[in-house]
């Protein structure tokens, strides 16, 4: 065996550790349903398995790849330059995509033909066309072709425009068409004979018009539409445009737009263009409030409807650093964005909002009637809640702004897609019944997803983002999603998500830094809120399903039985009952460790040594854990992320608090170094397991930039630490996290933070998406599996170390496991064997089987001597050795623990 194959299974043995029974500790509301109403117990329970069951029988979608558009970026050009990726569209195959690039003057090309591997075939600068200041604004595919519309506006009062045909082929312009204004979109129809741009003029939003207040309407000049008719495969040379007014030529406004109720109606501002089988356009027109419909064939207005109003209730509404869902709003205007035709008859808006409105959902409208017939009310925005995408500091906004919206077929099924401008995802709706639409799945997006493309022919759809931050590291890209179906099949995201409150709201989260196994339960986990959120909360993580579901939460309080904010970097759960937060300070005197009672109360506050304060910054605690020994004699243990300022570089510190004589000591922690520019490492978490302490070390760095995701272990010290130099605490490779996190084919998260064993032996791992705060908001919640039978007594295969999202992972058999090789843990608690008294024979193993590892029942379990040959108790121990005798040793709770 080579050196380094001995080291990685020393590592992996090194985490074979104990989960016995724990002790009860904490008490929070009970779970309520996934529905936006409360239900019964038993009724909940039943539409909920209903529901699941559904989706179980339904398509989903699985993430293929997310592909950063600045690796597309012209030779020699700066990685940090700002590049995106708006609106799209994709060849007739389904795989040549192309998309608009504003904000660098180009259009990008990417090949799709293996959606889990997109590679850059290059751009073309709208300076080769035109002028380096042109804006690309919309693109789409017909034949052969790329239309490419572009906004050459020297201001919002003199706007201009034009239409380029480019050859897919070589990329050189054949046409180019003066489309008189500034252009929003472009669609195509399905018979390819037109195509309709939206031909906005947008008003200036720092403008006042007279008698008016700053950025509002009327500001000429009035948008309009143009018509480009295509022919029959005729050359672009031989395309004619044809341009739809939508006020009179004097500037009034159009009756049949007046009298629709149009806000506004001198100045329609276009917005985005949709066109059904029947070559009927609808356009929507935003700021106005309105939809209107016009037939493409003879350019005539034949309808146009206003969006009306809703009042929504049961939504967070105010940026106070809390999710609050008891908000409302009251009768404000759609003003929809993106529009599509679910059948030729209904169509579907997003309602962003620009100007007055924005209702935070998307509505169907019956084009015959311009009524609407459903409305997403607060449900769309509570799915961002329930997946911890909501971006609270959107709230007293416009919320999460439904900006894109797609409708498609696939398999013989019509789905909307709805994107989330600023929470950062795409809900997939059946809408086979138009009328009725049924939530089917969310799709998590980088920041900003614009562009929503289906490719049905291929089974995909494409999602391009357009907000790009190279200081963070969250830059704009091309995800790539595939249709799969099969009973049983589950989406690896989300891995999870929250339940209904008592009031049947789903219970907020975001920005999960820590977890903790939760004592006597084997299923239930503990995570914690931090600084993102006004108020700290600690949630219960119930991860006997699939995905795991948060399913209460408890309010920490202060001394005097207040809420509290702590911006909580670590938690353990006590089996004597309660909690430790390790709380990070905006400076070194600002860390301290926190003892909650089980109801929340602060108890205890423990802060750091002065002498170790003074050397911190803005980077302290992150992580606790403790163990208890048979007498009750609790040690805290506590990691700091960063060094201290006077230690050696690159060595950070692990503290020992002994609580019964209230006394620091510190040992030292080696990092790994880093050679890129802005970067550092640290560590982010701390864990007990056995005889050995788990720590979380990683960089700062997320996307494809991100190096060092890490589980390492040390020996776990049986005494205060020396005084003097800080003793480093040697280091064994446990598991590199990194693989697992490209796994999610999504973007790389940089803050792996939370790290746990729980109960039911499995090792659980979390990311902190920091409230959407410079990330993308997706949360990765990680089974990373368990230690199954070893093959030979005396060694611990490493097998296939692989883990996946915990929504992906079934529970798997020992025997066929291929996750991580991690056994149980007792939260480090591990008392002294004692021998079964019992009548029970000794145990030997069967011919060729080897015998179970060793595992080490939890306090509070003494000898039971009850045993005998036909029933045992359930938790026993055997020894290691081949060589000696099996003897069953078997564990009972004892009076005590009872």
């Amino acid at each position: 065996m080579s050196p380094k194959s001995k080291r990685t299974r020393a590592a992996l043995a090194a985490l074979v550790v104990a989960a016995g029974s724990l002790a009860t500790a904490g008490a929070a509301r009970a779970e309520q349903p996934h529905h936006g109403q409360r239900h019964g117990g038993q009724q909940a329970q039943q539409a909920q398995q209903a529901q699941q069951a559904q989706q179980e029988r339904s398509s989903v979608f699985e993430r293929t790849a997310t592909y950063p558009v600045f690796h597309n970026r012209p030779a020699g050009e700066d990685a940090a330059a700002g590049t995106v990726a708006e609106i799209s569209s994709v060849s007739e195959d389904g795989r040549t995509l192309v998309h608009t690039d504003a904000v660098a003057r180009r259009i990008g090309f990417l090949d799709i033909s293996d959606p889990g591997h997109p590679r850059g075939l290059g751009t073309l600068s709208l300076a080769r066309l035109g002028d380096a200041e042109d804006e690309p604004t919309s693109v789409t595919v017909v034949g052969q072709y790329v239309l490419v519309v572009v906004n050459t506006s020297a201001s919002h009062a003199r706007p201009s425009g034009r239409l380029d045909v480019v050859s897919l082929r070589d990329r050189k312009r054949v046409a180019s068409f003066d489309l008189g204004g500034q252009p929003d979109s472009v669609a195509v129809s399905k018979d390819k004979r037109y195509a309709a741009v939206a031909v906005e003029n947008e008003r200036d939003e720092e403008a006042t018009p007279p008698g008016r207040d700053e950025g509002d309407l009327p500001q000429a000049p009035a948008g309009f539409v143009q018509i480009v008719d295509l022919g029959r495969g005729a050359a672009p040379a031989h395309w004619r445009t044809r341009a739809v007014p939508l006020t009179r030529a004097d500037g009034r406004a159009l009756p049949v737009l007046a009298e629709a109720g149009i806000a506004e109606p001198t100045d329609p501002e276009p917005e985005y263009v949709s066109i059904n089988s029947r070559n009927q356009l609808a356009v929507t027109l935003q700021e106005n409030n309105g939809v209107v419909l016009i037939d493409l064939p003879t350019g005539r207005i034949a309808k146009a409807f206003g969006a009306g109003t809703a009042s929504v209730r049961g939504i967070d509404t105010e940026s106070d650093g809390r999710i609050d869902q008891r908000g409302s709003i009251e009768d404000l205007p759609r003003e929809p964005d993106a529009v599509g035709w679910i059948d030729d008859r209904y169509l579907a808006t997003a309602n962003e909002g620009d100007w007055r409105g924005g209702t935070r959902g998307w509505s169907v409208f019956d084009s015959r009637t311009g009524k609407p017939v459903w409305d997403a009310g607060n449900s769309f925005e509570r799915l961002a809640v329930r997946h911890g995408l909501h971006d609270e500091g959107r709230s007293g906004k416009k919320g999460a702004e439904p900006e894109g919206i797609a409708i498609a077929e696939y398999d013989g099924v019509p789905y909307a897609f709805v994107g989330s401008e600023r929470d950062n995802f795409v809900a997939v709706y059946d809408v086979s019944r138009p009328t009725r639409p049924v939530f089917r799945q969310l799709l998590p997006a980088t920041n900003g997803p614009e562009g929503l493309l289906p490719i049905p022919s291929r089974g995909l759809l494409a999602v391009s983002s357009e907000e790009d931050d190279a200081e963070a590291g969250v830059r704009a890209s091309v995800s790539l999603f595939r249709m799969g179906r099969g009973t049983g099949q589950t989406p690896s995201f989300p891995g999870i998500v929250s339940a209904d409150d008592d009031r049947g709201a789903p219970i907020g989260w975001g920005a999960l830094g820590a977890l903790s196994a939760a004592p006597g339960k084997p299923h239930r986990l503990y995570t914690v809120t931090d600084a993102a959120y006004s108020t700290t909360r600690i949630l219960t993580v119930d991860t006997a399903r699939r995905p795991a579901v948060i399913t209460r939460e408890l309010t920490v309080k202060d001394a005097d039985g207040r809420p509290a904010g702590y911006d909580a970097e670590g938690i353990h759960a006590r089996p004597q009952g309660g909690f430790w937060l390790a709380v990070e300070g905006g400076t070194g005197a600002g860390n301290k460790l926190v003892r909650l009672d089980a109801r929340g109360v602060t108890r205890q506050v423990v802060p750091l040594p002065a002498d170790v304060a003074a050397g911190l910054g803005k980077q302290g605690f992150e992580g606790v854990t403790a163990t208890t020994d048979r007498r009750g004699h609790e040690v805290v243990w506590a990691a700091l992320q960063r060094e201290a300022a006077g230690d050696p570089a690159g060595v950070v510190r692990l503290g020992r608090y002994d609580v019964t004589a209230g006394t620091w000591s510190w040992y030292g922690y080696r990092l790994e170094s880093t050679g890129t520019a802005g970067d550092w490492m640290g560590l982010s978490e701390i864990t007990v397991v056995g005889d050995r302490l788990a720590v979380i070390e990683r960089d700062k760095l997320n996307g494809p930039a991100a190096r060092v995701k890490r589980i390492y272990t040390v020996d776990l010290p049986k005494s205060a630490a020396p005084s003097g130099a800080l003793r480093i605490l040697p280091k064994r490779l446990a598991h590199d996290v990194l693989p697992d996190l490209r796994a999610t084919n999504g973007w790389t998260q940089e803050k792996l933070e939370g790290l746990t064993v729980g109960g039911d032996g499995r090792v659980y791992a979390v990311t902190d998406n920091d409230a959407l705060d410079d990330a993308t908001g997706e949360t990765v919640f990680l089974d990373l599996g368990r230690q199954p039978r070893p093959r030979t007594q005396n060694s611990l295969s490493p097998g296939s170390v692989r883990a996946t999202p915990a929504s992906a992972q079934k529970r798997p058999s020992a025997e066929s496991s291929r996750a991580l090789k991690f056994t149980r843990t007792s939260s480090g608690v591990i008392p002294k064997p004692q021998p079964c008294r019992g009548p029970g024979q000794p145990d030997r193993p069967r011919e060729g089987r080897a015998a179970p590892v060793l595992t080490v029942p939890a306090a509070g379990l003494s000898r039971c001597g009850r045993c005998t040959r036909r029933r045992r108790c359930r938790s026993w121990i055997r020894s290691r050795s081949h060589r000696a005798p099996h003897t069953a040793r078997c564990w009972a709770p004892s009076r005590r623990s009872r």
